[in-house]
Parts: C-alpha cells; sequence; structure tokens
C-alpha cells in the first residue's frame, strides 16, 4: 500500500495549527512509498526475523548480528524452514540471545502453520487483525506490529499511543507541562484521520526539532 503524501499532508495542515507548524519545520515526509530496493520489503518472514534481531541493540551491533544471522543461510536468505534446521547453538553462535532465538524459532514455526501469513495475504487484512495475529508470534508485540504496519505495509492511519518518542514529540509540540496519557493522545489524534501515521512520524521530528 501507498499513499499520496503531499494529500496527506494537506489534510493535516488544515486539521492542526500545531502540527503545520512541526510540519513546516521538520523534513518532507516520504513514509508513503514503499522502497522496494529494501531487500525485506517483500518478504515478511524476513522482515520480521530482523525485527527480533534489532530489538534493544544498536544499530551497529543490530547490523552485525543480523548479518551473521543471515550468513547461516544459502545466498543470505533466511527461510522458515532453514531456521529449524539449525540448532540453538548454532543461533546463539551467530549472536543471538536466548530469548531471541526461542522468538525466531516461533516465528519461523506459526510461518509455517499460517498464523503468520504470506505477505499478499496479510495486506487484504486490516491493521487491528494484523496485529492480533502477528503479536501471537513470541517477542513481537503490539508496538513492533504498529511499525511494520507504518514503515513496511505503508499502511497510512496507524497510532503508536505507547510509543516514547511519539508522546514526548506530542508534549513538546503542544506545549504540555508533562507526557499525555494514551487516552489524551489518541483523542487528539481524533483530527489527524486517516494520516495518523504521518502525525506520528512529525511528532518523532518534533522531539528533535523541540528538546
Amino acid at each position: 500500500m501507498s499513499y499520496p503524501m503531499e494529500q496527506a499532508l494537506a489534510t493535516l495542515r488544515a486539521a492542526d495549527e500545531r502540527l503545520a507548524a512541526v510540519i513546516e519545520q521538520a523534513p518532507f515526509c516520504d513514509m508513503g512509498t514503499r522502497d522496494q530496493r529494501d531487500p525485506t520489503a517483500q518478504n515478511l518472514f524476513q522482515s520480521l526475523l530482523r525485527t527480533i534481531v534489532y530489538q534493544q541493540l544498536s544499530g551497529k551491533a543490530a547490523d552485525t548480528i543480523h548479518g551473521r544471522v543471515a550468513a547461516l543461510f544459502p545466498a543470505a536468505d533466511p527461510t522458515p524452514e532453514g531456521v529449524l534446521t539449525l540448532d540453538d547453538e548454532t543461533l546463539r553462535g551467530a549472536g543471538l540471545s536466548r530469548n531471541k532465538t526461542l522468538a525466531v524459532r516461533d516465528l519461523a514455526a506459526k510461518t509455517l502453520d499460517g498464523t503468520v501469513p504470506p505477505l499478499a495475504e496479510l495486506e487484504q487484512l486490516d491493521d487491528e487483525t494484523i496485529i492480533q495475529r502477528l503479536s501471537q508470534v513470541r517477542g513481537i508485540g503490539r508496538w513492533t506490529v504498529e511499525m511494520l504496519l507504518m514503515f513496511r505495509l505503508r499502511r497510512p492511519d496507524i497510532l503508536p499511543v505507547d510509543d516514547l518518542g511519539v508522546r514526548k514529540g506530542f508534549m513538546l509540540a503542544y506545549q504540555l507541562d508533562g507526557m499525555p496519557n494514551a487516552r489524551q493522545l489518541r483523542d487528539h489524534a481524533e483530527c489527524w484521520r486517516p494520516y495518523r501515521s504521518v502525525a506520528s512520524w512529525y511528532m518523532w521530528r518534533a522531539v528533535e526539532l523541540y528538546s
């Protein structure tokens, strides 16, 4: 899925004066178009595998471990079948923690049993159904699926209310005395529909602009 960013920005500017100010000061948001150069863009299993590997790690360390995990497979092309042929020692040797090893195995098993559907099938489902389906995988929570919806599936109307950066950006952009709770953020964001993903992206930029 993709959506016209100029239309999204025009809608948000008209709906919310404070958000319009952030949009004017921040870089142009290009998240509405899928980058076909991304090697995992069309492979849901590999995208989720990468997400698990990168959890709670710095970019450089995560890049290294992800590269080592990929190298365990022919042509550096991980598959669920391939994961299940590897023992824990091999996966741990590539740098995965015990919990991440269990999560990767669970992802592989749930991909093969259909809990995690093929990307083409997933794209036909609504946002909440996708969150419910993918959250059944060990190590994959709501926030992780929301990021996948925003940046992989390019869904335009995702609001990650539990994201610290979005909440902090909202506090700064709207000059609040404290961090908004999930309900406050959700209530205000009604005026951002149907482009809450884009508005959330600008809340992250607000942290950079106003901190």
